[in-house]
Order: C-alpha cells, then sequence, then structure tokens
C-alpha cells in the first residue's frame, strides 16, 4: 500500500487479539477505509509516523503497554491525533476519565458497528496529528495546511519563487501573508540573502522616504549619522512591503522610480545607489479599486503586481482549522498554567463552524485565551464560546504584539549587523546565549543576514 496517495481515510487498529484485529479490519476496509494493524502499543508507535493516521483505534486492555498508555504517547508525539477505545472492561467511570484526559471516543464491546463508523467519520473530519506530505517541505514549513485550495496557492508560489519577478500576495488580514511571503523568499535564488519586512501602514508619511531608501548624516534635524534604509538592508535578497496599499501616493512615485531604476537615492545624497532586490508585496486592500478612485498609481499596481497570489480565508479552508488549533496549542502549552492535553470534541466542532472574519490570527488569538482560562485537561466548548464571544476578535494580544515587536527589532539589528550575532547582542546588551536563545525563539536564522 502507498500510503502517501491513498484517499481514503487512514486508520490504525491496535488490539493484541489477531483474531479480532483480523474482523475488525476486514469490515473496516470494507466500510472504504485505509486499515493499518498493529499488536501492540509499541508497534503502533513504530508505525505512527510511516503510516501517518488520521484517527488511531485500540484496544484497552493489553500486554504491555496498554490503550490509555499508547493514548498518552500519541498525544505527547501527535497532538490533536484522535483516539478512539475499545474495551470489553469499560463502564461509565472508565469513559468521563478517558474523555477528560482527550480520548476522543470510548466504546464497549460488544459494540455496534455503525456506532464506530459514526466516531471514525467525526474523527477524521475533525483532523489534528499529521500535516500533509506537501507542507512538510523545508521552504513551506511553517505554512500548516491539507485545503486543496491552500496547497494550489501554494505550488503556484514555488514555481514564481524561481523568477526574479515581482509578487503581489492579495488576502484579508491574518491569513498569513508575512509567512508566504517568507516561504517565497526561502524557495528562491535568494534564500541565503537577507529578508526584510516592512510594514508600509506603520511608517509615518514624512519617515517611508528615509526607511526605504536610507538618508545621510545631517541630512535633516535628527540625522545623526547615515542609515543605509530597508532597500540596502535587503540587498541581494527580498523586501517584503506589506499593506502595500496604505503607501501615500509621494512615496509611490519614488518607490516605482526605485524599482524602474534598480537604484535607490538616500535622503540629502546626490548619486544613487544600486541594489538588487526582488519585491514581494501584500495588501488586504482592492487596489483595482484604488487605481480607478486615484489611491494608487496605475504604473505602480502594473510594476508589483506581475505575479499574483490570493490567499483563502480561513473559513475557506476550514479543514485546517483542527491542525492550526493543534499547532498552536502545542506552541503554547509551556506556557499554560496545567498541562492542558487538547480540545474536547464540541470545542472543536465549534472551532471549525466559526465563521473566523480575523481568519488565523483570530484562531491563534483564541487558542492563546482557552488556554489561559481553562482549569481542565481537555478545553471544552463553553470556554472556546466565551473566547469567541469577547472582542474586538481580530485585536492581537499582548503577548502576540510584544512577540512581534522583538522578532522586528532582532531583524532590524542583525540586519545592521550583516548578521554578526556578537554584534548584534551587543547592540541588544545580551550576553550571546541569551540571544542566541532569541533567535531560536522566533526560528531566525542569522545566516540569512550575512552579506556575500
Amino acid at each position: 500500500m502507498n500510503y502517501k496517495t491513498s484517499t481514503k481515510p487512514r486508520v490504525l487498529l491496535v488490539d493484541d487479539e489477531p483474531d479480532l484485529l483480523h474482523v475488525l479490519s476486514l469490515r473496516l476496509n470494507v466500510g472504504g477505509y485505509d486499515v493499518e494493524i498493529a499488536q501492540s502499543g509499541a508497534e503502533a508507535l513504530s508505525k505512527l509516523p510511516v503510516f501517518r493516521p488520521q484517527v488511531v483505534i485500540t484496544d484497552l486492555r493489553m500486554e504491555g503497554m496498554d490503550g490509555m498508555a499508547l493514548f498518552d504517547a500519541i498525544a505527547r508525539a501527535y497532538t490533536g491525533l484522535p483516539v478512539i477505545i475499545l474495551t470489553a472492561h469499560g463502564n461509565i467511570p472508565d469513559a468521563v476519565a478517558a474523555t477528560r484526559r482527550g480520548v476522543f471516543g470510548f466504546l464497549t464491546k460488544p459494540f455496534n458497528h455503525r456506532e464506530l463508523q459514526t466516531q471514525i467519520d467525526a474523527a477524521v473530519q475533525l483532523g489534528g496529528g499529521f500535516p500533509e506530505e506537501s507542507e512538510t517541505e523545508t521552504w513551506s514549513a511553517g505554512i500548516i495546511t491539507r485545503s486543496p485550495e491552500m496547497q494550489a496557492v501554494l505550488a503556484e508560489a514555488k514555481l514564481a519563487a524561481r523568477a526574479d519577478a515581482s509578487i503581489l500576495i492579495r488576502g484579508e488580514s491574518g491569513t498569513g501573508k508575512e509567512l508566504l511571503a517568507h516561504a517565497i523568499h526561502r524557495a528562491s535564488r535568494r534564500q541565503r540573502e537577507p529578508f526584510v519586512a516592512v510594514n508600509c501602514s506603520a511608517i509615518p508619511e514624512n519617515l517611508i522616504e528615509s526607511e526605504l531608501f536610507g538618508h545621510r548624516k545631517g541630512a535633516f534635524t535628527g540625522a545623526a549619522s547615515d542609515h543605509p534604509g530597508l532597500f540596502q538592508a535587503a540587498r541581494g535578497g527580498t523586501l517584503f512591503l506589506d499593506e502595500i496599499g496604505d503607501m501615500p501616493l509621494s512615496a509611490q512615485a519614488k518607490l516605482l522610480r526605485a524599482l524602474q531604476e534598480r537604484a535607490v537615492r538616500p535622503v540629502g545624497a546626490v548619486a544613487t545607489i544600486p541594489v538588487d532586490v526582488r519585491v514581494v508585496s501584500a495588501t488586504h486592500r482592492d487596489l483595482d479599486a484604488a487605481v480607478r478612485e486615484g489611491r494608487f498609481r496605475e504604473d505602480l499596481y502594473y510594476r508589483l503586481n506581475v505575479v499574483t497570489l490570493s490567499l483563502p480565508s480561513l473559513a475557506e479552508r476550514r479543514e485546517d482549522i483542527p491542525l492550526l488549533a493543534a499547532h498552536f496549542l502545542a506552541a503554547a502549552a509551556n506556557r499554560a498554567p496545567q498541562e492542558v492535553k487538547g480540545f474536547s470534541p464540541d470545542a472543536m466542532a465549534r472551532l471549525v463552524a466559526y465563521d473566523w472574519p480575523g481568519n488565523v490570527r483570530q484562531l491563534h488569538n483564541v487558542v492563546e485565551r482557552t488556554i489561559a482560562l481553562t482549569t481542565t485537561p481537555l478545553i471544552p466548548a463553553s470556554q472556546v464560546e466565551k473566547a469567541l464571544n469577547e472582542g474586538p476578535a481580530e485585536m492581537p494580544s499582548l503577548v502576540e504584539t510584544r512577540e512581534q515587536a522583538e522578532r522586528e527589532y532582532i531583524t532590524r539589528i542583525l540586519t545592521l549587523t550583516d548578521g554578526n550575532v556578537t554584534a548584534a547582542a551587543k547592540l541588544a546588551k545580551r550576553n550571546r546565549t541569551e540571544f542566541y536563545k532569541l533567535l531560536n525563539r522566533h526560528h531566525i536564522d542569522p545566516a540569512l543576514f550575512k552579506r556575500a
């Protein structure tokens, strides 16, 4: 069986009784499932990374590792992978205890096969545990998806990354435009050069020219030294212009000239400086309407919009919600007040059904809130409802805002020091060990900022 190409729901069946294992696997195969069997918990763990099941069904009482021990091992290694437990010794207290610990389903033998199939289908629908193969590629490793729409965007992005044409990423706020821009950079020939991101809406109009193109010492009040600007900081690499639709018209004209001439002139300078950068821009605004209304230059629009990539909203890729929720849960687990194992089935169903106007950013925020406020190992639906009703939902949390500012600060000083960690640590007034911890936490590779 080629596990990677099978389109059937994948079920790993674990039982130490060969006869029962054989009969149940035959029934599930006839029911349309791709079934792999294991006769012990240890064997099941060895098959998990190869078979990559969407649900695990295990007997409770087995020699060696029992069903609950297997569940605990799965919960640690594959967050969100649904586990259904079968037992001839079950009772109501067992079922309650198991579901509180995060077990998806609990059936007592002899069980109704239709009820088992209903539980399997519900578990497969919720997903979790394993991303699809396509998302394990290094260049797009930060983008978690099994959505066909999102995978189509990634395939197009990978092709576009090979050329040097400008790329415009469209998408609602919170859909991951910067993540995609960074992935494009990693898939391009410029991957070893700097990736520099700037939010055009966050720079005051009177400073945007200096930030982009640099300035000379004394060019204006407060210009105490030469400043290279972001185009020069990204030399050889990728310059990501986020929220390009918010750039003022005066700056648009100067940006167009820089792109046409492939050179910049710092404020206060006489000569231009050649720059070799690949520009990726992004916006949540309707640039076509902005062009018609005179708020965005048409010539700049066509210069930036050589290749267009449109990111789907989270509501258009609901199959990714369990994967993303499990990912955010695992990332925040070490900050939780107690050990949180996952979401209850009702809570996950509520997450999947919600429309997510703030997209992935909002989902991240909601997961953080539920983890901070839950008092049980399994996050209940009531906690999800409470987090969804608190607004404005799309407002980033204080932790998220602080992390973003810290990441931008580290990127800036690595750019200034050409990726020299010792110099960057001195600028940040941190020792090298502390600075390396910051780099690891934010997944920043200083080698990307070194100039050839």
